[in-house]
Parts: C-alpha cells; structure tokens; sequence
C-alpha cells in the first residue's frame, strides 16, 4: 500500500525574490501614467528622466525574472510501495537489538531515510521502516556499488536511482519507488544502507550523522555476527 511522504515545504523568500520584479512593473507604469496624464509638454531634462527611470524599471524586472529563473526546484516526493515493519535476525543478543533499534529508530526520525538496512559480514542483521518485502530477511548480494563501499571503506551516495543503472542492485532490498540510496560502511566488513522518497535528499549534515551512528555501530556488532554464525553451526545436527 503506498505511504504518503509529508510535502516539501514551501520557500520561505518566495514574496521577497519577487519583489523587484513588482517594483520594476510599478515603476515603469507610473512612469507612463506620468507622461500621459501630468506632463503635457515634454521638456529635454524631462526625457532625459524618463528614460532613466525606464532603464532602472527594466533592470529590476529583469532581476525579478533571474531571480525566479535560479531558484532550485525543490525535489519531488514519491510515495513508496513499501510495508511497514521491523525485521531482525533472530540470533542477535538482546544488547545488539537494543543498539540496532535505537540507531534504526533515529535514522528514520532525523533523516530523509524511509528504509534502513544493516548488512554485516554476509548476513542482514536488520531492516526497519517501509520494506520491500516484511517478515523476512532479503538476502543481500554485494555487487558494484556495495564492492565499492568495502573496498574504499568510503560511503556511495545515488543522490537520483533513476540516473545510475547499478540501481538494479537494490531493486529486491528496497520498496517500488525508492529515488536515493546511501551506502555508509560499517567498518570493513558491512554497510548501512539508507533509501529515501526523495532525490537528493541526504544533506551533508544528514550524511555526517549517519557516518556517526555507523561507527557506533562497528563497535557495537564487533564478533556479532562471527559468534552468532558459530553458535548455529553448533546448535545444527
């Protein structure tokens, strides 16, 4: 079922970008009204005047006209076909749920994120917020770009999945309609991955956060998922 993104808010300058273009086509209609109605013989310093103010009416107008030109479109929302939930796996100790809840749980609330992964060393040991599919975890391939996030260590941020084609990679992790992705590593082995309704929609603060909570995270997950890995092959006939 799609779920409705809150709207963008509107630009708080809007009234003040356009304020010389209003200026510019009030001064240049009182400048005509002038000529017609209070100035029956025209005299040399008069025109001279007049042209003047003419020029400066068609300056303003024309700042007026770049002004709105220049203003950055704000980027589009998309509603998500996404399910609500909250997946995890279930050998995690009640310590490494509690940081995961937490770290999830602030990402959606003080990002742009509307999904949220946590992948570590093979296994997803988390997804929280609108989900491909709930009640089970994706089990998640590292291909291009994720091979990238381990290799460099560094985040890959596809600020507009519709421009990059390695957005195949997470077409099964993340709902219909996702517009942008982060990938920020978790150390050398894992990643957290971010995708959002909206292009563009990471700032650098919110990126800056994000590389925050994901070394809290490597600290927190250290042997996590070695331990649990080991403790099932123990627990298997």
């Amino acid at each position: 079922m799609p779920v409705e993104s809150s709207p963008t808010s509107r630009d708080p300058n809007r009234w003040l970008r356009r304020l010389p273009l209003f200026a510019g086509i009030l001064g240049s209609g009182l400048l005509v009204l002038n000529r017609l109605l209070f100035t029956p013989e025209l005299s040399t310093s008069q025109s001279r005047s007049d042209a003047l103010g003419i020029l400066l009416s068609a300056l303003l107008i024309l700042t007026g006209l770049l002004w709105q030109q220049i203003q950055p479109i704000a980027p589009k929302t998309i509603p998500l076909q996404g399910i609500p939930g909250l997946d995890w796996h279930p050998g995690l100790s009640e310590a490494a749920k509690l940081e995961l809840a937490w770290a999830s749980h602030t990402l959606l609330t003080t990002t742009a994120a509307r999904t949220v992964l946590v992948w570590v060393e093979g296994q997803t040991l988390l997804q929280r917020g609108l989900l491909a599919s709930a009640g089970q975890l994706p089990q998640i391939e590292p291909k291009s770009i994720l091979q990238r996030v381990l290799r460099t260590g560094r985040p890959v941020y596809l600020v507009d999945l519709k421009l990059f084609p390695a957005r195949a990679e997470f077409d099964r992790i993340l709902p219909t309609g996702s517009q942008a992705v982060l990938c920020q590593p978790i150390g050398e082995t894992g990643c957290l991955i971010l995708g959002s309704d909206t292009p563009r929609s990471f700032t650098q603060r919110d990126q800056s956060w994000i590389a925050a909570i994901a070394s809290k995270l490597e600290v927190v997950l250290a042997g996590e998922v070695t331990q649990t890995m080991t403790e099932s092959s123990l627990e298997s006939p």
